[in-house]
């Protein structure tokens, strides 16, 4: 437990009040180039910029920094694959090396400042090199999740133009080997850059040979053998580190852009206060460097912080069962883990009374920390009751970058309530609006807002395009950024997400947009029309479920619809769509305007209470889709 006795209370009002003050404290966390005079500038509001004159280098903080205070000998990477029973140490001083090497890698195939560069891996130690060896070079990184198919992977190839794609051989799942060569040749074909640098870590046991195919080919590891180490690259703190795209709802990724400055102030304030996480410490984040909670805290702010990350190639179950993460907690001596509900009720599920929980020394463990989902009550409990510690649920966004609410580990921590992530994180003056944008009473449910400015970490705009950044999230509420969630404040002031108000899911902690899966849905001959809605899963929070209507005198078995519907979606999206369930429907809701009643269908199919708005064009179809709709 942490000793520093800061009041959270404190700490929030000063951050409102004294924006200024309060940031420049936290930045002095931070080795600058150019130390910052100035926190937060508006001149080009409603776009955010955090110590718009200051200079420094996001890698050199997140590991030269630490070798030149004498702790390069301290683990800074312990890599441990379940999929192959292997565990690998980088300490602060080999990770510092391979980076300047491999940027040095990057750097000869012509990558700079500002440049971009695609990263489409899986959880091995090359993805934090590959990501922290761009950020030495001062250009951007896009981490491309591996578990999207081509199409996907084009998409962001083509918005990003990379100088360069990081991948390798592929990805090991546990009764598979996922080939991710064919996948990048063919996103590659079909982005229109077929001959773009292709650099591959080969792994053992993958069938596709790079040499092969026709695409310029760099091994990983021929090519870092003879690389000469590249110095970091001073960047203004305005500069972007990242882009990492997230689902929109019209089915176009958006890109989230991510500067250095501000990222690198937040996350080191986070790793500290909410975390409660110091130099020495060892961390575990249990997720995906696909995925923003990957970039946060699997490699940026532990590494930032100084602490030991852990970064796991395996599952909550399965590899080998469902103690898994007790004998990794065990065998690193792990004081906090981050993961998702979902990991826990998959654990639950296969070991109710968490038998296996018994053959592990889990005594380093202090919090257990959850996000990407909302934590239910079930699940809190039981997990409270067989760890015997506390278990800390936090929300934000992959916009966001860090906690918008949460439970300040790190200051004087807060009394848990089930189902709340707490409250809001400084910097973040949250409210509770109507649909005008009004503020509702404690207790009532509106849409979560957040006051402008964004604190530091947050995104500054979408990649290449500030006016879709402002007509996503700045528009809807006047001097406000948009959550997309709705939720309620009680009266000692916590905050309960409820869920989305938009057309995005939450499938296992993954954003996903159901307008990207309708139009999948809707290329297979025999669909006229279709829907998507997100439904309660007690295992994944949410899975995706499709209504689709036939095209006129179309006859097709209802198994084989939907194990094409299945396969195409597997094929267009990838299998972290987890698209398993269709159903055949004479017809579906329409306002008069010919918008579908989604969040209609979904509260019906959820059994929650609904209203039919006046809008409808055709009541009686609600009538037909009950049974339909209602759960089984």
């Amino acid at each position: 437990m942490s000793q520093h006795g800061r009041k959270y209370s404190d700490e929030y009002q000063r951050s409102l009040a004294d924006r200024e003050g309060f940031w420049l404290d936290a930045a002095r966390s931070v080795d600058w180039s150019v130390e910052p005079a100035r926190a937060y500038s508006d001149a080009d509001a409603p776009i955010s910029r955090w110590f718009p004159d200051g200079e420094l280098n996001t890698a050199y903080n997140a590991l030269d920094r630490h070798v030149a205070a004498g702790r390069g000998g301290q683990p800074a990477l312990i890599h441990d694959s379940a999929m192959l029973g292997r565990t690998t140490t980088y300490t602060y001083a080999q990770l510092t090396e391979r980076v300047a090497r491999f940027a040095g890698v990057l750097r000869a195939q012509g990558v700079g400042k500002g440049d971009r560069v695609v990263i489409y891996l899986p959880m091995i130690p090359e993805a934090a090199v590959a990501m922290l060896a761009t950020a030495r070079l001062g250009a951007v990184h896009s981490v491309v999740f591996g578990g999207f198919a081509a199409n996907e992977l084009a998409a962001r190839i083509k918005d990003a133009a990379p100088k360069v794609v990081v991948t390798t051989s592929g990805g090991l799942e546990p009764n598979r080997r996922v080939e991710y060569l064919p996948t990048v040749h063919e996103a590659l074909a079909t982005a229109g850059v077929p001959h773009l640098p292709v650099i591959v870590k080969h792994r053992d046991g993958f069938a596709t040979d790079p040499g092969t195919l026709a695409w310029t080919f760099v091994d990983w590891d021929g090519a870092l053998a003879g690389a000469e180490p590249a110095a970091p690259v001073p960047v203004k703190a305005t500069d972007p580190l990242y882009i990492l795209y997230t689902s929109g709802t019209t089915g176009t990724p958006k890109g989230v852009v991510r500067d250095n400055g501000g990222h690198a102030v937040a996350l080191l304030w986070s790793m500290a206060n909410l975390y409660d996480i110091h130099a020495g410490d060892v961390w575990w984040t249990a997720s995906d460097v696909g995925w923003v909670v990957g970039h946060s805290y699997i490699v940026y702010g532990p590494l930032l912080a100084g602490a030991t990350t852990v970064m796991y190639e395996g599952k909550p179950v399965g590899t080998p069962d469902a103690g898994a993460f007790w004998r990794v907690i065990a065998d690193h001596g792990v004081k906090a883990l981050f993961t998702a509900p979902t990991a826990l009720r998959a654990i639950r599920k296969m070991d109710p009374e968490a038998g296996l929980l018994a053959k592990y020394d889990v005594g380093h463990l202090q919090t257990l920390f959850t996000a990407g989902e909302r934590l239910d009550t079930d699940t809190f409990h039981w997990a409270s009751r067989v760890l015997g510690i506390p278990v800390v649920d936090h929300w934000w966004q992959t916009e966001t970058g860090w906690g918008i609410v949460g439970n300040p580990r790190g200051l004087e921590p807060l009394p848990i309530k089930a189902g709340s992530p707490t409250l809001p994180m400084p910097g973040y003056e949250l409210q509770i609006v109507d649909g005008m944008g009004v503020p509702v009473p404690a207790g009532e449910e509106g849409n979560i807002v957040l006051r402008l400015p964004l604190p530091p970490g947050t995104l500054t705009t979408l990649w290449g395009d500030d006016q879709r950044f402002v007509d996503s999230y700045l528009n809807a509420f006047a001097g406000c950024y948009a959550t997309g969630d709705s939720g309620y404040v009680d009266e000692d002031g916590y905050v309960f997400v409820m869920g989305r108000t938009d057309d995005v899911i939450n499938v296992a902690g993954h954003r996903l947009s159901t307008g990207a899966i309708e139009q999948v849905l809707g290329k297979h001959p025999a669909v006229a029309e279709c829907a998507v809605i997100g439904v309660a899963d007690s295992l994944k929070g949410q899975r995706a479920v499709g209504y689709v209507v036939l095209k006129s005198g179309v006859t097709i078995d209802a198994d084989v619809l939907q194990a094409e519907l299945v396969a195409l979606v597997r094929k267009e999206i990838g299998p972290v769509a987890d698209f398993k369930n269709s159903t055949v429907v004479e017809a579906l809701p329409k306002t008069r305007s010919g918008k579908i009643l989604r969040k209609t269908m979904r509260q019906i199919a959820d059994g929650e209470a609904y209203t039919v708005p006046s809008t409808i064009e055709d009541p009686s179809v609600i009538d037909y889709l009950l049974p339909v709709l209602r759960p089984r």
